[in-house]
């Protein structure tokens, strides 16, 4: 993709009542407590949990009923509990992968998480589709982290998920098929 074509990075913010080094733990090792695995995953309902390995090279994975493992990515900085970074190709090759990176900031009482999600670049003809959906989707797992599952984000995206969940996925698995032919070197 053209510098002219890059795409900017989605910045998130979250403030939540644990101190950082809670903040931190909750994020990364206690992932599989709050990540929405029946809507935020590749095995959906047969989703079974998600695990954040707490080291550089670490992977980001989750493990399906029947003994599938999907890479999600890989931890490229540890430093506890200030700062974490890592690949994020969910379902995809890592040739595919963007950056998440994520700060803790002690904000008071609680602490102040900040996401910075860049690097669509890789993602290719799929690149501006992929974006387009990422705003709602990290505010919507941001709330969930934060325990508020009552937020308005949260219960649009449920209602937005049961209502056109199956009709998205299938218009999606049409972008990726049609993005794979584009990449297919001409015979």
């Amino acid at each position: 993709m053209p510098d002219a074509e890059r795409l900017s990075p989605i910045h998130k913010s979250i403030t939540v009542p644990w101190n950082q080094s809670r903040a931190f733990e909750r994020f990364t090792r206690g992932i599989a407590t709050w990540w929405p695995l029946r809507t935020h995953s590749l095995g959906l309902a047969r989703a079974e949990t998600v695990v954040f390995e707490g080291r550089v090279g670490g992977q980001i994975r989750e493990s399906i009923q029947g003994g599938v493992e999907s890479v999600w990515g890989t931890v490229l900085e540890w430093h506890p509990p200030e700062r974490v970074s890592f690949t994020w190709h969910p379902g995809k090759p890592a040739a595919t992968a963007q950056r998440v990176d994520l700060r803790f900031v002690p904000e008071g009482p609680g602490t102040r998480v900040e996401l910075t999600h860049s690097g669509w670049e890789a993602l290719g003809p799929l690149a501006k589709v992929a974006r387009r959906g990422y705003p709602l989707g990290w505010a919507y797992v941001l709330c969930l982290y934060a325990d508020r599952r009552h937020a308005p984000v949260v219960l649009l995206t449920d209602v937005m998920q049961k209502a056109f969940g199956p009709m998205l996925k299938r218009r999606f698995e049409k972008l990726e098929a049609r993005a794979a032919a584009l990449e297919r070197p001409p015979r």
